[in-house]
């Protein structure tokens, strides 16, 4: 039985097609502690734009459950004298996607709409052929020269999206831009509802947190994990569904949509927390999967796990094709079993949990 109902899936749409790129992302934010509201006791916020939904804040033992806000995008960086927009980037936005693709550039003016333009097969020269660099791909706002654009409200420093918007292929899978990691949003926000749907109460303080600007370095995280300072923390973000062209396993790992959530080993990861998460998954029979991550696991579980003096975290992934594009694809099932899995934790720990390798 599906646990998403039409609400939640009308909230995901909402919450994915507005946009929310990393150091704009207060409207995006706006939207999911709208749809929280009833299922929290309390909001923080911090100064850059972190939010988090608080269950039973008085509690002394704190555990947290997260995802991050932002989206990739572009920043003006300089307007030709023929009114030819040129780009840096806003986190890791792919320039290999970006010729032909539409553009919303974001002004005080409100949003001005243009396209990557791109040399037209017919004028390439194919044993030279250019391919998109950071330094070649270029917007066109439709304008003669640099004066009409300014005239258009754009200045260097604007941020750029692009509008793909939310679909739902063959009934299971959700694409759009922007769901890395705006499911985990998604994710956690459900939780929260399960959590008020089924009555559970919990002997410790829940913070459902919704950082920013995790694309350009895990920044919202570090700070709020300071403002919070949790006891455990369980984190959700995306990884790579490494089953499609051109992806090398050997180097990757093997992880692919409707396998289930993915639970990661890495340094940052607790391994007592991780094994926990892992019996509860076998015991409610969850499908998962396991990910190596070497060093670092590249999400906001580095940045809550060296905080405070160390903080006891877990990341629960979700496999997602083609990151970093404007049609990632997750799979209906894997998201609903990393609901399931989250939850199910939830329901299993207690402030009395030692995971203290030295007991």
């Amino acid at each position: 039985m599906s646990i998403l109902n039409e609400k939640s899936i009308k909230f995901l749409a909402n919450y994915l097609n507005n946009a929310s790129p990393t150091g704009y992302e207060a409207s995006g934010q706006k939207i999911w502690m709208n749809y929280i509201k009833p299922y929290v006791d309390d909001f923080i916020t911090d100064i850059y734009g972190s939010a988090v939904g608080v269950i039973n804040p008085k509690a002394k033992f704190k555990i947290v459950i997260e995802g991050h806000s932002d989206e990739i995008s572009w920043y003006v960086n300089y307007i030709t004298d023929d009114g030819l927009i040129y780009v840096i980037r806003n986190g890791g936005s792919d320039h290999i996607i970006a010729p032909s693709k539409v553009v919303n550039i974001h002004t005080k003016n409100g949003i001005v709409n243009g396209v990557f333009g791109w040399p037209a097969i017919h004028t390439r020269k194919n044993e030279k052929e250019e391919t998109p660099k950071l330094n070649n791909i270029f917007i066109d706002v439709g304008v003669k020269n640099k004066k009409e654009v300014e005239k258009l409200g754009i200045h260097v420093g604007c941020v750029i999206t692009y509008p793909d918007e939310f679909k739902i292929l063959n009934k299971n899978k959700f694409v759009c831009r922007a769901i890395d990691n705006r499911i985990g949003g998604f994710i956690i926000a459900e939780v929260g509802r399960l959590l008020h749907k089924n009555k559970d109460k919990l002997p410790f303080g829940l913070y459902i947190t919704n950082s920013v600007q995790e694309e350009v370095g895990l920044r919202g995280a570090e700070m709020i994990t300071q403002t919070i300072k949790p006891d455990i923390a369980i984190i959700t973000d995306v990884c790579h569904d490494t089953t499609t062209p051109m992806i090398n396993k050997k180097e990757e790992g093997l992880t692919k949509i409707g396998d289930g959530p993915v639970i990661s080993y890495a340094p940052a990861v607790q391994n007592i927390l991780r094994d926990r998460i892992i019996d509860i998954a076998i015991k409610k029979k969850i499908p998962f999967q396991r990910l190596a991550s070497s060093r670092f696991t590249g999400t906001d579980t580095d940045a809550f796990a060296y905080s405070n003096g160390g903080v006891p975290s877990a990341l629960i992934s979700l496999p997602l094709r083609y990151m970093h594009t404007t049609v990632e694809m997750v799979q209906k099932e894997d998201v609903e079993n990393v609901i399931k899995l989250i939850y199910n934790t939830l329901l299993g720990l207690s402030p009395n949990d030692n995971f203290s390798y030295y007991n």
